[in-house]
């Protein structure tokens, strides 16, 4: 009975892995095909060969609108915008875990639950405030005005994420470190930053994952000459033509989808790992 229990959990994971990765599948697969294939073959039938010839007009010559310069210019958007924008909230998420733990002061908990509210809130909420903010200041329709609204709606998950990790780092570290001689940031990047290895790669998956992913601030935020891959991908998709490109179609959304499998593929056991740390310590 035990082998056949083990058989039949065995065979619903793999029944719910195969309809997961199903669509995967048949986005690869088309994207491979040439028209012909396509439209005399099956939606789930296997490509002739590796023709890439959709995926590099996809990339290079592919009409998003008015504009047939492919998927790379928003390609290159997406990753000036996204690097600073990890980084920075990842950054700003661990000092401010490091202060609501380590450096509690009269009123912390209460800024704290203060801050969740931003983890909660419907993102149309802050549209017409961050436009006027991101005009008053001179960043409107730029990438460095989407690497500000990135920073500022990921700094209550990145807070959340680390202030839950840093309450299970021993308060005695601290304690003896300050009695060496050590002030805050001396402690901070010597002693609770190489600790926190686990919860950052968490953090800069986390982050990475949406802000590439993110449709609704690209399109409000963003002018013509800053918008991130998504809004160039819902372009190219909705861009009409005497033909229907399907494989082109499919080739742009693996394109735009590569680096967050490649960041999953290379890190996501990590990611497990810094989730559960998190959890045993928080």
């Amino acid at each position: 009975m035990k082998h056949v229990h083990r058989l039949i959990i065995w065979s619903l994971l793999a029944l719910f892995a195969a309809f997961f990765l199903l669509p995967f599948y048949v986005m690869l697969a088309t994207s491979l095909k040439d028209m012909s294939e396509i439209r005399g073959g099956s939606l789930l039938s296997l490509p002739a060969g590796l023709n890439f010839a959709a995926w590099g007009k996809a990339w290079s010559t592919a009409c998003t609108g008015t504009d047939c310069g492919g998927l790379q210019p928003y390609f290159w958007n997406s990753m000036t915008m996204i690097i600073p924008a990890v980084l920075i909230s990842t950054t700003l998420g661990a000092l401010n875990g490091y202060v609501l733990t380590k450096w509690r002061f009269k009123g912390s908990e209460l800024f704290f639950s203060l801050m969740l509210f931003g983890v909660f809130m419907p993102l149309q909420v802050v549209l017409l405030p961050m436009s006027q903010v991101l005009g008053w200041i001179g960043l409107s329709d730029s990438v460095w005005g989407l690497v500000c609204v990135h920073v500022l709606m990921g700094l209550a998950s990145t807070t959340l994420f680390f202030r839950n990790y840093y309450l299970g780092l021993p308060d005695e570290l601290i304690k003896a470190a300050m009695l060496d001689g050590a002030g805050f940031f001396r402690i901070f990047w010597r002693i609770v930053l190489p600790l926190s290895a686990p919860i950052l790669v968490v953090t800069v998956i986390w982050q990475f994952t949406n802000i590439w992913n993110d449709f609704l601030f690209g399109v409000v935020f963003s002018g013509a000459d800053s918008k991130p891959i998504t809004v160039g991908l819902n372009n190219l998709a909705n861009t009409s033509s005497s033909v229907k490109e399907y494989n082109v179609d499919m080739a742009a959304a693996m394109i735009a989808a590569l680096p967050t499998l490649f960041v999953y593929v290379v890190a996501g056991k990590y990611f497990v790992r810094g989730l559960t740390a998190g959890a045993v310590k928080g």
